[in-house]
């Protein structure tokens, strides 16, 4: 029989995740952003699909996240916009595609989830194009020490209610320790408490 935590993560959290993630703020950093990805696109944490609406007509997706009670919304969102996507449930931190398979890869507000994000990295370094780019959004460490004391404070007890969500990693230094460069970042606060809102979000390439 599934306990309550079971049955929370399993229907309650898909639910409150997919109305967390659809704030102003993000919807305006989605639309800035995935219309940048071209060509043979990964987007890995596709989740419930919000992104779906911002790619470009006839951008070709393939769509990863262990979730399937997540990409149920995914797969309504891209019947709804006409969005060509191959939804794949798996681990990021082992994709099973080619090696040099995609042209885009796109990773919003996902990395702070995923167990291992430096493994998780390092498949998307494996399946970029040598001249691919990686194009992010994610929330972490904020600058301010106060702050950073309040999210190391409620990071485990977020973690454990938010389906793994970390609030003070720095993707950014990820990203360099596994092999990328930075064409743009931008880092920022977003509206909501300092704590879960310190921002992300840029293009980046193979170093």
């Amino acid at each position: 029989m599934m306990g309550a935590m079971g049955l929370y993560e399993k229907y309650l959290l898909p639910k409150l995740l997919n109305m967390a993630m659809k704030s102003p703020d993000m919807t305006r950093i989605r639309e800035q952003l995935v219309p940048l990805a071209g060509g043979k696109v990964l987007e890995l944490g596709v989740g419930s699909g919000l992104n779906l609406p911002f790619y470009r007509a006839g951008t070709k997706v393939t769509g990863v996240d262990p979730s399937l009670e997540l990409q149920a919304y995914a797969r309504e969102v891209a019947h709804k916009h006409r969005v060509d996507v191959e939804f794949v449930a798996q681990s990021a931190e082992s994709l099973d595609f080619a090696d040099n398979s995609f042209d885009s890869v796109v990773v919003t507000w996902t990395l702070c989830t995923i167990p291992d994000p430096a493994a998780a990295l390092a498949e998307v370094r494996r399946v970029l194009k040598p001249s691919g780019k990686l194009i992010f959004a994610e929330h972490g460490q904020a600058p301010e020490p106060h702050v950073v004391k309040w999210q190391n404070r409620i990071n485990p007890v977020w973690r454990h209610v938010g389906g793994g969500c970390n609030l003070n990693r720095r993707p950014d230094e990820t990203m360099t320790q596994t092999g990328f460069t930075f064409d743009d970042l931008a880092t920022g606060y977003i509206t909501g408490p300092k704590w879960a809102t310190y921002t992300y979000q840029g293009v980046a390439r193979i170093a």
